[in-house]
């Protein structure tokens, strides 16, 4: 691969090996996806506190899901792999342990409330840019719970003296930042004595129905779980059960494929795609669809077809802002203006996911300009360059998508992919016949 050099803030040259997005025809491609990241997570953080064994039926593996079972492992939980299916075995949880969350937001803030559970010492870092990463509504969660945590600037890394067992009862907080602080609260609040109910009193609440996932994930392991309204949760303390557990494939990782059909003008098929779910990729088929993709879901097997133009849109992501990146992108190649809303917590994942998309659209001759809560984007002839994809593997998909229709796209870095879906690159290439 090409090596492009790149200055840090130090104004040291670094390398990134860079990869040659590749232009394409029309595809016409059947693409079978990964488990889904969010679901897997989930479910390994509930299969460590289950009463029993639970297998888990085709898990994702990458380096988000191998993080969490590092974790969870350290901490206790056996692990026995079968093939693509995964045994999780539940034990004492126990400390000293030490956390490495790399960039994985359900770790670094799922991990946390579970390790308050544990009789030691338990201590949190992750990557440079997880440091930088929203935090301090997790750790003055757990200190409002009675847990006893050592932080410097209330972010990673970090430290918890986990006494074997919280209390739990009633907690206020504010998850405006990331819906993932109520989610790592619910997933363990089963275990704690009291239970938990958690409201949420803030600017807004964004991405709904990943509360919602977790909420379901929990209702099928037996646990008392309910949302009370929009903004508030209640979790009975009860045993959590193990079984088997089978997890959908990646939704939101299906973006770029389907974004392949409009750009291309041609046709994708994804099999397996669940006829009910709690997954906000879901949402794909209704906004693909006001972009002008003609998408049919006949006997479980979704199949997108394009034709080649792509009309601009205007929505509110709040709900699914982790499809943001992929509809921007395809923003980018529209006849008309778009106008994306709701996703302002988007500054605080893996990057700035809004700086980063307006810098990398405008880097290749774009119009993209950020608003307070979102981006707008006016479409305008692209050339090729280089898309940096700031260590996020959304932005790296990004890129590819770009590099469908407008040549010379070189991404930095597609390896960081692996985050959510190691073999992207040959699954790309693979639809595009190559």
């Amino acid at each position: 691969m090409p090596i492009a050099a790149i200055p840090c803030i130090f104004g040291v040259m670094i390398e990134f090996s860079t990869w040659p997005a590749p232009l394409s025809s029309a595809v016409s491609a059947e693409v079978v996806l990964p488990g889904s990241k969010s679901l897997t997570n989930r479910e390994l953080v509930l299969s460590a506190l289950a009463e029993e064994p639970t297998e888990l039926i085709s898990p994702l593996v990458s380096r988000d899901t191998e993080l969490m079972i590092a974790s969870l492992k350290s901490l206790g939980t056996k692990f026995l792999w079968q093939g693509s299916d995964l045994l999780v075995t539940p034990g004492e949880l126990s400390g000293p342990a030490k956390i490495d969350c790399g960039l994985a937001g359900t770790v670094m803030r799922f991990v946390p409330p579970l390790s308050m559970l544990v009789d030691g010492e338990v201590s949190f870092d992750g990557d440079a840019g997880a440091r930088a990463r929203p935090m301090k509504t997790t750790i003055e969660s757990m200190q409002a719970l009675g847990a006893e945590v050592t932080s410097g600037a209330k972010s990673l890394p970090f430290t918890v003296i986990g006494k074997g067992a919280v209390t739990g009862g009633v907690l206020t907080i504010d998850a405006s930042a990331s819906s993932q602080f109520v989610s790592g609260l619910l997933l363990s609040a089963a275990k704690f004595n009291q239970g938990l109910t958690l409201s949420h009193k803030g600017h807004g609440l964004p991405s709904l129905p990943h509360i919602e996932m977790t909420l379901h994930t929990l209702r099928a392991r037996g646990v008392k779980a309910e949302a009370l309204d929009n903004s508030s949760w209640k979790v009975e303390p009860g045993p959590i059960s193990g079984g088997k557990v089978v997890i959908e494939p990646d939704l939101s990782n299906a973006g770029p494929f389907l974004a392949a059909a409009m750009v291309t003008g041609g046709t994708v098929k994804i099999p397996n795609w669940p006829s009910s779910t709690t997954q906000v990729g879901d949402h794909y088929r209704k906004l693909l669809t006001r972009m002008g993709a003609n998408i049919e879901v006949v006997n479980d097997v979704l199949t997108i077809s394009g034709s080649g133009e792509i009309i601009g849109l205007e929505a509110d992501l709040s709900e699914a802002g982790e499809l943001a990146p992929t509809i921007a992108a395809l923003c980018a190649l529209a006849v008309s203006p778009s106008k994306l809303i709701g996703i302002g917590h988007l500054r605080g994942h893996e990057t700035d996911r809004l700086a980063a998309l307006v810098a990398e659209i405008n880097n290749l001759g774009g119009n993209a300009k950020e608003l307070a809560d979102g981006i707008e984007i006016t479409p305008q002839l692209l050339h090729g360059g280089l898309w940096h994809t700031y260590h996020d593997h959304r932005m790296a998909t990004s890129g590819a998508i770009i590099g469908l229709a407008v040549s010379g796209v070189e991404v930095e870095n597609i390896e960081t992919t692996a985050k959510t879906m190691p073999n992207f690159a040959k699954m790309w290439l693979e639809m595009l016949g190559a």
